[in-house]
């Protein structure tokens, strides 16, 4: 059921740390991986690394800034060409260009993130879905963050991008399950990858690890992989509009 031979899929931010665990991932599965991320070069040593790690071709990469609608466009038109029709969306990049209060917030920062984090994956979601309708059947998954279901004093507008990027998940599940397609979020914890290093390098999170992680532990980008391919495969038929946290149980109950 976690058989993923034979299928396509386009991964936005995939180049380094989830997104890239979860490309090898869905590789390993046997499903033909899409990466891509702003630069080429990065892309061209990710594709080698998982190519190597399953013994074939499954990795092609294709540069592209996920905030810019005609490089999603291109994206979706060259998976195409070189590989064939979308079958798993995975939309993993995403930006946080502020930290401080919301109530500070310059006008460009909270545009960009919003941009970035929201309409970019909109944007992805309406060029993929046609493969997967036509076919009646596709899975969507889109990186959110368990920041969405909380307020923070200096990462508020990140979570209420997640939290917006949740409700446009929920809104194309009702709109594609009738054609077969499903579309959920992944919530991740404080993992260790570049994008969330001023995080974890932080003094106090060895305290927070010992008092706020019943795992005791940070997560890792292969934590995430497992979550990819369940999501991606038949294993996770029946579920669509869910927001499944990735966080060692340091929001159970959210």
């Amino acid at each position: 059921m976690f058989d993923l031979t034979g299928q396509i899929a386009v991964l936005t931010g995939a180049s380094k740390g989830m997104g890239l665990a979860m490309a090898q991932g869905l590789a390993q599965h046997g499903a033909t991986v899409v990466i891509s991320a702003r630069t080429q070069s990065t892309l061209d040593k990710a594709a080698e690394q998982i190519n190597q790690s399953v013994g074939t071709e499954r990795a092609i990469p294709i540069a592209c800034n996920a905030g810019v609608k005609d490089d999603l466009a291109n994206l979706i038109t060259q998976t195409h060409q070189r590989a064939g029709p979308v079958d798993i969306v995975v939309g993993n990049a995403g930006v946080n260009p502020y930290y401080g209060p919301t109530s500070q917030i310059p006008d460009d920062a909270y545009e960009k993130t919003m941009a970035s984090n929201v309409q970019g994956n909109l944007w992805l979601a309406q060029l993929a879905a046609p493969d997967m309708i036509a076919r009646q059947r596709g899975s969507m998954m889109f990186t959110a963050s368990i920041g969405a279901f909380k307020a923070s004093e200096t990462l508020g507008t990140y979570g209420m991008s997640k939290l917006a990027l949740i409700g446009l998940v929920r809104n194309l599940a009702a709109e594609f399950g009738p054609s077969g397609v499903r579309c959920n979020a992944i919530c991740p914890g404080l993992i260790r990858t570049d994008f969330a290093r001023a995080l974890w390098e932080n003094p106090d999170v060895e305290k927070r690890i010992k008092n706020d992680i019943p795992m005791r532990r940070l997560g890792d980008p292969n934590d995430l992989a497992g979550v990819a391919v369940f999501l991606a495969s038949d294993a996770s038929r029946y579920m669509t509009g869910q927001a499944l946290t990735v966080c060692g149980g340091s929001n159970m109950w959210t």
